[in-house]
Order: structure tokens, then C-alpha cells, then sequence
């Protein structure tokens, strides 16, 4: 692994730097508030397929570029299959990113989100698929799946329960809403929160401590905590898949992507 920052061109949907046994990696659509497409969600799988065989890489950091770390699935797409009423394009995207969060998940290396701004939808799931989340102060949190017609995705059903308990994951799944950092943090879904300008450094210095101890030890007790998931956590992924191709041929998803293009409150008829 080179210790210096890989050489990614400006178009590329995801950069990757790395220094000192610690590689980032920064999803980069920042006009689009990094949502995923599937040349993202693909992008991620290729660099965390790479990146774990690597001895030389102790950590991952995750994060997001501009003003957001991810604001879900690209709806953009989403939209366009919808009005077609094909899930030719859904079904790729929805394998792709459970491929990406099995990665995070269980992969040797520890992986720490590095949360600023909207974490939302498949978003906070990406997010929640880490070890361990870091976030600012501005940073923001939510399951916005049902304000669209959708179901949670991306290891939603699976991650959030478990952080927050069923009774607070459903309220957040039922209603959508978002949440701040603060209360991320008081709920278990962040480790810690720091000033905006203070994130980038107290997750260098959060992941270098780790990169300094033995990374045996490390890799083992990650194994123990998060690798017997495997089984679990794919089949609640495929649950997920068939909810949300279900949800998404379904009249109300149409009217809630049309509703959020139209930046109108959507009127969902149960159909």
C-alpha cells in the first residue's frame, strides 16, 4: 500500500488516500450530496474487495466530500425506473450496496464513518455498517424511506434496532424524520461529536491509535463482535430487497418520488 495519496481523477465517484496503515476513502458526488447510484455502489465494493486483502491497511475511514456524508439513493434514478415501472435499474443498486455493506461490515480492518452533514436513508445505513461513527456537530441522521414510498435498505432493519432498541428504530423508520447530532449521540448511533471544524482531525487521531495497536488482536476482536453477523445480516438484506422492490412498483412510491421532486407533500392512498 503507498503511503501517499492515490492519484484519483476529478470524475472519479470515489477518492482514496492513504497514510500510515490508514486508508480513506471519500464518496464523491458532492452535487449530489454523495447519493448512491450503482457506479458508486460498485466503486466501494472494488476498493473494500482491494483494500482487505492489503496487510498494510489497519483502518478505513469513510466519509463523504462537500456538505454531505450521504443523502441516500439517488432519486434522480429512482424516478426514472419508477416512471417506466421497471426495477431493472433498482434491483442492481440494491445488490450492489448489499455487497458494500457485507464489506464494511466484515471486513479484517476496522471501519470508522466519518459523518458531516445529511446521513440519510441508505445513507445512515452506509454509515451504520461501520465499526464505529464519528460525527460533527452539523451532521444529521435519518430513515426517510417511508416520506417516499420506499423500504429502509442497506442493512437498515438490521443495524438500527440493534444501536437504538425496536421501540426508537420504528419511530424513526414509521416517520422519517430526521435527527441532530446530539441526539445521535444521547441514542448510541454516534461514538462521538466534535465541532465541524475539529472532525477530520479527531478521526485521524481516533484511526491512528487504532493503526498503532496490534493489529492481530484488532482483527480478532472485530471478528468476534461483528463476524458472526454474516448469516444474519445477508439474510435481513435480502428481506429488505424484496420489501422495497414490493414498495417501489407500489402507487404510493410513485406519488412520494413525484411529490418529493415537486418539493410538495405527498398524498399516499394505501395503493
Amino acid at each position: 500500500m503507498s503511503e501517499s495519496a492515490k492519484a484519483v481523477s476529478a470524475e472519479s465517484v470515489l477518492l482514496e488516500s492513504a497514510s500510515g496503515g490508514i486508508v480513506t476513502l471519500t464518496m464523491n458526488r458532492p452535487e449530489k450530496l454523495n447519493a448512491v447510484n450503482n457506479d458508486l455502489a460498485m466503486a466501494l465494493i472494488d476498493a473494500l474487495s482491494r483494500l482487505e486483502r492489503d496487510p498494510g491497511v489497519h483502518v478505513v475511514l469513510l466519509t463523504g466530500a462537500g456538505r454531505a456524508f450521504c443523502a441516500g439513493g439517488d432519486l434522480g434514478a429512482i424516478a426514472k425506473g419508477r416512471q417506466s415501472g421497471t426495477t431493472s435499474n433498482l434491483e442492481p443498486l440494491l445488490r450492489a450496496g448489499m455487497q458494500a455493506v457485507i464489506k464494511i461490515r466484515t471486513m479484517p480492518q476496522p471501519v470508522i464513518a466519518v459523518v458531516q452533514g445529511a446521513a440519510a436513508g441508505a445513507g445512515m445505513n452506509i454509515a451504520l455498517a461501520a465499526d464505529m461513527r464519528i460525527a460533527s456537530e452539523e451532521a444529521t441522521f435519518g430513515q426517510n424511506f417511508t416520506r417516499v414510498g420506499l423500504f429502509p435498505d442497506y442493512g437498515g432493519t438490521y443495524f438500527l434496532p440493534q444501536l437504538v432498541g425496536p421501540a426508537k428504530a420504528a419511530e424513526m423508520f414509521y416517520t422519517g424524520e430526521m435527527i441532530d447530532a446530539a441526539t445521535a449521540l444521547r441514542l448510541g448511533v454516534v461514538n462521538h461529536v466534535v465541532p465541524a471544524a475539529q472532525l477530520e482531525g479527531a478521526a485521524r487521531t481516533m484511526a491512528e491509535k487504532i493503526a498503532q495497536g496490534p493489529p492481530v488482536s484488532i482483527r480478532a476482536i472485530k471478528s468476534a463482535i461483528f463476524g458472526a453477523q454474516k448469516q444474519e445480516l445477508s439474510h435481513a438484506l435480502e428481506q429488505e430487497v424484496r420489501h422495497q422492490v414490493k414498495c417501489f412498483l407500489t402507487e404510493d412510491c410513485r406519488e412520494g418520488v413525484q411529490a418529493f421532486m415537486e418539493k410538495r407533500k405527498p398524498k399516499f392512498q394505501g395503493k
